[in-house]
């Protein structure tokens, strides 16, 4: 797991390239623990989550799949503790205060996918593919995939994935919303780094109020989630990033926001 931190953007780069970065125990023990250290840290605007080398994330390492028959199994009980514990990364990303970009460099499937689908956003490089994977694995899924999907792109085309396994490529991930742009494999992660940097120098307590506002939507009701827009709303129009806002606006030029 690489960890990088610079002018508010966190970066999270899934390290097992030689597996596409296939979900191994230490893996994900690793991945969580950054995820909560980095949510926790409120210098950090936005969050990039990535794979090294050629793969986003395809999911559960199948080797380590294999190789558990060989061995007595965990209770039921610890195993669905420990998926529980790692699944808390995918409720991490959704509810921090940081906005998280998944910059998909490539295969993303299984638990990979649901990751993707966890994050407020998602680039995708042409050279990418998504696939559920999880039934011609033998599994249910996890992560959170399936009612992060269905909220994403709509219960039929959730379906569509899930069920049949279809291979989605880019264009048709733009096509149905799953991702919101599509690069080109050799400037993909200029662009990637242009969004974040672009994301990090919004007025920070906007932007954090702004992704609030989405967590209560998938939550609440319209009647409370509106009274508590309305309180974020107030709160952001009594800070100084507002005339500054507004300043630049008029003076034609770049805010200086400063979280105040």
């Amino acid at each position: 797991m690489i960890v990088e931190r610079s002018d508010g953007v966190a970066r999270l780069t899934l390290n097992r390239p030689d597996r596409l970065n296939a979900m191994s125990d230490p893996m994900l023990d690793l991945f969580v623990d950054s995820v909560a250290d980095v949510t926790a840290d409120e210098d950090i605007r936005v969050i990039v989550l990535t794979g090294a080398g050629r793969g986003f994330c395809v999911g559960g390492d199948l080797d380590a799949f294999s190789e558990s028959g060989e061995v007595e199994p965990p209770s039921r009980g610890a195993s669905i503790e420990k998926l529980h514990r790692h699944m808390r990364a995918s409720e991490l990303l959704r509810s921090s205060h940081a906005v998280s970009i998944a910059a998909v460099n490539g295969a993303c499937a299984g638990a990979g996918l649901s990751l993707a689908a966890a994050c407020d956003l998602r680039i995708s490089s042409s050279a990418a593919v998504f696939r559920s994977a999880f039934v011609d694995a033998a599994l249910s899924g996890d992560f959170g995939g399936t009612w992060l999907l269905t909220h994403l792109i709509g219960e039929s085309r959730a379906k569509q994935m899930a069920f049949l396994n279809q291979k989605v490529d880019p264009a048709t991930a733009l096509d149905w919303g799953l991702v919101s742009a599509v690069h080109p494999a050799d400037v993909f992660e200029s662009e990637v780094q242009a969004a974040a940097d672009a994301l990090a120098r919004k007025a920070p307590r906007a932007l954090a109020g702004l992704k609030r506002n989405f967590v209560d939507a998938a939550r609440l009701g319209f009647a409370e989630a509106s009274a508590i827009e309305a309180e974020r709303h107030v709160d952001c129009a009594r800070t100084t990033d507002l005339v500054e806002a507004a300043n630049a606006f008029l003076e034609r030029r770049e805010p200086r926001f400063t979280g105040s």
